[in-house]
């Protein structure tokens, strides 16, 4: 089945120019390298539930998802006493070639705004911050974020573009009739989660190990996960209503996103 303009999700809004650019500039690969449609044959093999898990996402008899340009609205902190600021984020991923690239504007104290990029490229993270789009608040690398980068690309293909998920360097483990585990290797590296599912297959949440929380000691390796608010129908798809980012710190839970997609491309070639 082709992909036509109308059964495609789209965003109503057109990302920042400085993204755009951003995303321009990156070298990303324009177009799909397989370019026929995922097939039953496509998930022969796969642990039950992750069959029921891509067919409820809609993949089988679509083309093969190569890229996904989201925008999202929500709220944000950075510490569980400190106070909520509303965010917006837009953000680009690639799939020929694993990649990442998300942007937040975030407005501090309701007047300072305050941008971040977390970017994943060639194998390496990196989260860089910056007040009045001047002032470094913040810039983490290192092998920590090189992880947590990549299996926050993961987070993406799972609840955003499944079909992503169809390639050699994913691999599936079976952990019941409602749950799955899913890797992806890229530069040498592999990172790991488990999917739970609700009762129609569709991601209930994901959660993994991989990721470091950047805590007053510094970096420790804590559980994450991003529970999913809801489903709905957009364009013939499922997409998500909303969702949540959560460390699962000794002490307890701390939510420190909660975000709203309000906008889903597939296969956009970048910087459109």
């Amino acid at each position: 089945m082709s992909t036509s303009t109308s059964d495609r999700p789209h965003t109503a809004a057109r990302p920042p120019r400085a993204f755009s650019r951003r995303v321009a500039a990156a070298g990303l690969p324009a177009g799909p390298a397989i370019p026929a449609p995922v097939t039953e044959d496509d998930l022969a093999g796969l642990p039950s539930a992750a069959v029921r898990y891509l067919e409820a996402m809609g993949v089988v008899g679509r083309p093969r998802t190569w890229s996904l340009r989201a925008h999202w609205t929500g709220r944000f902190r950075l510490g569980p006493d400190r106070p909520w600021m509303p965010c917006d984020a837009w953000q680009y991923n690639a799939a020929e070639e694993v990649a990442r690239l998300y942007r937040m504007r975030l407005l501090v104290g309701g007047v300072v705004p305050m941008w971040g990029w977390d970017t994943y490229r060639h194998g390496t993270g990196r989260m860089l911050g910056k007040a009045l789009g001047l002032v470094t608040v913040a810039d983490g690398s290192g092998p920590e974020f090189d992880r947590g980068e990549l299996v926050t690309w993961l987070n993406d293909a799972v609840l955003l573009a499944p079909a992503v998920l169809l390639h050699p360097r994913t691999r599936w483990e079976d952990r019941g009739e409602d749950r799955f585990a899913v890797s992806v290797t890229d530069a040498g590296r592999t990172v790991s989660a488990v999917v739970a599912l609700d009762g129609s297959g569709r991601p209930l949440d994901f959660r993994t190990g991989d990721r470091w929380a950047d805590l007053p000691g510094g970096p420790v390796r804590t559980p994450w996960s991003t529970p999913v608010r809801g489903w709905t129908v957009v364009g013939g798809r499922p997409r998500m209503t909303g969702g949540s980012a959560v460390w699962h710190l000794p002490e307890g839970e701390y939510v420190y996103g909660e975000m709203t997609p309000v906008g889903l491309d597939l296969d956009v070639p970048p910087g459109r």
